[in-house]
């Protein structure tokens, strides 16, 4: 069985466009596909076998020709091709590039055109950030660690309501957030998420023995 080559990837490109009224040639320049259409921007198309920096390199390179630049690779195998796939699909729309998969059989799909990208910011979760940086007390991490043994705010909050239960014994929830300014002491608590804590009555918590480990 011959190995595909991108060249196999010309002739549904070439009649996709036409089919849409362009006049299409190959290797214009160092453009593998350039398609006309009346006095529109010329439409460049990159041809590979796959994603690689390379064939992002091309089309941000074609841009300086044309916006309407189109990377066209063939279509994707498996559950972990589409993965990979779908992460260079949103890579390529936030450069601006249109993408186009090619199927064995020659189908033709265009996942999204070239546009200009414009990123949508999610407020949750810069709110998120932003509470997380305020409430962390110091700078205990060092950047770029891996996230398991990671000091974060609520472990410092933990660990405050811990030290307050070791030295003053079991105390009423609201009691621990006033005293250690922790507005969120009795949830903590009853969340129990490092095993530091016991419930000793309604709303009257303790520590357990883990708990009096980790404040020493």
């Amino acid at each position: 069985m011959r190995k595909p080559s991108e060249t196999d990837l010309y002739p549904p490109v070439k009649a996709f466009f036409e089919a849409l009224g362009y006049e299409v040639k190959a290797e214009i320049g160092a453009a593998d596909v350039m398609a006309l259409r009346g006095d529109e921007p010329p439409v460049i198309v990159e041809l590979k076998l796959g994603f690689s920096l390379t064939l992002l390199q091309q089309g941000i390179a074609r841009q300086k020709v044309t916006d309407q630049v189109y990377l066209a690779v063939p279509r994707w195998k498996g559950r972990a091709g589409y993965k990979a796939f779908k992460g260079n699909l949103g890579l390529c729309k936030r450069l601006g590039l249109g993408v186009i998969s090619i199927s064995a059989a020659g189908e033709v799909q265009v996942h999204h055109d070239p546009a200009p990208f414009q990123p949508r910011k999610v407020k949750r979760r810069q709110t998120t950030l932003m509470a997380e940086f305020e409430r962390r007390e110091g700078d205990p991490n060092k950047g770029g660690a891996t996230r398991a043994g990671l000091v974060t705010s609520y472990r410092q909050e933990a660990l405050r309501c811990a030290a307050y239960l070791a030295e003053h014994g079991p105390t009423k929830g609201a009691v621990v957030a006033k005293a250690t300014d922790v507005p969120r002491a009795t949830r903590v608590m009853a969340a129990n998420h490092y095993g530091w804590f016991e419930r000793i009555e309604t709303g009257i918590y303790g520590l357990t023995e883990v708990g009096q480990a980790a404040v020493g």
